[in-house]
């Protein structure tokens, strides 16, 4: 009973993990024996926030490229208001959100561990060259969620009142930036793991 009860709430499931989340960040912390300096632990933290966010940000973009979009058709049309008016603007909202936490946790760890200025000109060392075209990458998608594919989900959804034709035209575009952000987001996840392997 304790235990199930804290997992039939989202809010005491995610209290409960940042705890004991902190206790292991506290057992690492003590055998360690702190850290060497303030730009170390920082760059930590906000590394595990980038991939946090980042985990957020690409599970909803797959959850509409292989779930949602696909099975739309199949849904019949009674049903599809609890689609459109309830769960895609839920999902919408935490993917926005983790899109823009994604970029800028991202970029305060390139700050952090002195690499931002090379990595988004591409240049110096092959790591930070890698790491540089998968910011890019990441860059461009979360401009297409803010930019192209929020305001036409906005319109498609009918969060934003429009005509029943801006309103299918509003949906495939949507639809054909989301998918090109899929199509970037393999490549980008691959610069972005390989770079931690290189010099």
């Amino acid at each position: 009973m304790g235990f199930a009860s804290i997992l039939q709430s989202l809010g005491k499931t995610i209290l409960s993990s940042v705890i004991l989340t902190l206790i292991i960040f506290g057992v690492f912390f003590y055998l360690n024996g702190g850290w060497a300096s303030d730009t170390y632990f920082w760059s930590a933290f906000f590394r595990y926030l980038h991939v946090l966010s980042g985990i957020m940000w690409i599970g909803l973009l797959w959850y509409f490229n292989f779930v949602q979009i696909p099975s739309m058709p199949k849904i019949p049309d009674e049903q599809k208001p609890a689609v459109s008016k309830v769960i895609a603007p839920t999902a919408l909202f935490w993917f926005r959100w983790a899109a823009l936490s994604t970029i800028v946790t991202g970029l305060i760890t390139a700050y952090l561990n002195g690499y931002v200025h090379e990595a988004l000109l591409l240049k110096g060392v092959p790591k930070n060259i890698t790491i540089g075209i998968g910011m890019w990458l990441g860059l461009i998608m979360a401009f297409n969620v803010w930019f192209i594919i929020w305001p036409n989900q906005k319109r498609a959804l009918g969060i934003v009142e429009t005509d029943p034709e801006t309103k299918s035209k509003s949906a495939r575009t949507a639809m054909l930036v989301s998918r090109l952000n899929t199509f970037l987001s393999i490549p980008m996840l691959l610069t972005m793991v390989i770079a931690q392997n290189l010099y």
